[in-house]
Formats: C-alpha cells, structure tokens, sequence
C-alpha cells in the first residue's frame, strides 16, 4: 500500500518538468492522475513550452507504473475547458482527492511590453484559481489542495529588477496573490477539513532554469550567457549554496501535503528552497 493509495490527484503543468515528477511520484506511491497541460507555446514567454509528446511520455511513466491516467491538453487561463478535463476525469477514475495546481510560466525580459504582465498572471495566479475552481465541485471533505507559488514571491527585492521587464513582475506578483489566496483559502474551507497549502520552490532544474531567458536574468553582464556562464550565479539564490533544487525534491514535498500525513496541515507557505527565504528576509528582533 502506497502513501497515496487509490487517490485521485488532478494536476495541470504535468507534461514535464515538476509536473511530471509530481505524477511519476504520486503514481509511484499508488494515486492515479488527471494530468493537463497547454502542449503549447505562449508568445510572451522566451523558452519553449511542453508539447504533447511531452504529456504522452507522462502518460507513458504514469502507467508503467501500473496506475491509471487521464490526459487532457487545456489552457489554465480557459475554465470552461479546465473544468471538462476535470469532468472528465472524474468520470473515467471514479473520484478526486487532491488537486495540484502546478502550471506557471516566467515570461523574463526588459524588452517585453505589458502583455507578459498579464501572461504572467493570468496563468500563475489566475490558472491556480480555475484548478481550483475545477476541481472543488469533485473534492470531499478531507481533500487536499496545493498549489506553486515561488521563493520570488516572498521576496520584495525580487520585484524591481529592471532587466525582468514587466513578464518578472508579474510573475513575482502572481506568486504573491497565490500566497495570500492559499491563507484564505485554507480559512474558508477549513470546516470541511479541506487542507490548502503553497509550495514555494528556488531554482529548479526545469526547462524554465535552463532558459537563454534565465541565464540572461543571471547574467545581464553578457550579451548571450549560456548555462556555463550563469550556473556560477546559480547558488546565490539560496543559503546552502547549491544552484537549484530537483523537480523530485518538489515532488516529495507534493506527496506529503497530498497524503494523510498532512492531514492537520492547512494554511501553509511551504518552502523548498534550501535557506533561500531565511538568508533574505531581515531577521527578526530579538525579545
């Protein structure tokens, strides 16, 4: 018997990246999966987004490990077809337990206009709420919600640099409103024991890292950084100083919050961002 066993899990962003490592990881421990993704560019953003080769090797992972799943191509920003993959989900799995709302872009760079500010937001905090919006008509009391936010979230100093443009701002403030609308969240459902915490990663070695985009924001000093010049500046976004985390240490943090095992667990700005916060944020006074 898995940690997840026989749960049903709904997660969007699950072609690649932490999205699959978070549905190879919950298969693993026995769910099933309802696993959605765009499996398309969007113009603002300046890497390359999964396609649907990428959600088919999900699919793919999923049932060599001997569980079920459903693959839908969806638009987070788009409601009406978020909530028929749920549906649809739903009708071929039998249930849902949980719902991870994982997809996000990062549409970086000093040259892009308004339009990456609401791309950002739009599908970093709006695509939250209509996973979640999707999937609580299907959730029973107990559930468990989680949804990405980021480390630049919670850190001020990460929303005024110039060379992130307007796409870096708006993804720092997305991630902002998905902190707070976690904590509110969490209140308003906690009469039903529905949990709803934040997962806030540093660095992860995803696509969006390993971008000519990022290792621009890492390296302005040069004209076409690669990964060599840039993974140097890597570890200054955490404490332990190591350049990022894996999608896999995300995922075994999305396994906790979905299990059992946090079942008291509410309201919560997880971080997995080795000391990147606390090396940061001023410290407190001392009493």
């Amino acid at each position: 018997m898995g940690r997840v066993q026989d749960k049903v899990v709904f997660i969007t962003g699950a072609a690649r990246g932490q999205g699959r490592a978070q549905a190879i990881r919950l298969a693993a421990e026995g769910a099933d999966i309802i696993a959605v993704d765009l499996c398309e560019d969007i113009a603002t953003n300046g890497y390359p987004l999964a396609n649907a080769e990428d959600l088919e090797e999900t699919v793919r992972q999923v049932e060599k490990l001997g569980r079920r799943i459903v693959s839908r191509k969806a638009d987070v920003r788009d409601p009406a077809a978020l909530k028929a993959a749920v549906a649809e989900g739903v009708a071929e799995l039998g249930r849902l337990d949980a719902v991870v709302a994982q997809a996000g872009i990062c549409p970086l760079g000093p040259q892009q206009t308004a339009q990456a500010f609401l791309d950002a937001i739009t599908v970093d905090f709006n695509g939250v709420v209509h996973a979640v919006d999707a999937a609580f008509p299907h959730l029973p009391d107990g559930a468990s919600i989680v949804a990405t936010g980021s480390i630049a979230g919670l850190i001020p100093a990460t929303t005024d640099n110039p060379a992130n443009g307007p796409g870096g701002l708006g993804y720092s403030f997305a991630k902002r409103q998905v902190a707070a609308f976690v904590h509110d969240l969490a209140t308003v459902l906690a009469s039903r024991r529905i949990r709803v915490n934040a997962l806030h990663p540093t660095n992860v070695n995803t696509d969006m890292l390993n971008s000519d985009v990022m290792y621009r924001s890492f390296r302005p000093d040069l004209e076409n950084p690669g990964r060599e010049d840039a993974l140097p500046s890597f570890p200054a976004t955490t404490g332990f100083g190591i350049p990022y985390v894996e999608p896999e240490d995300i995922a075994d943090t999305v396994l906790f919050l979905v299990s059992d095992e946090s079942r008291y667990v509410t309201g919560m700005q997880m971080r997995v961002d080795a000391a990147g916060y606390v090396k940061r944020r001023p410290q407190l006074p001392a009493f």
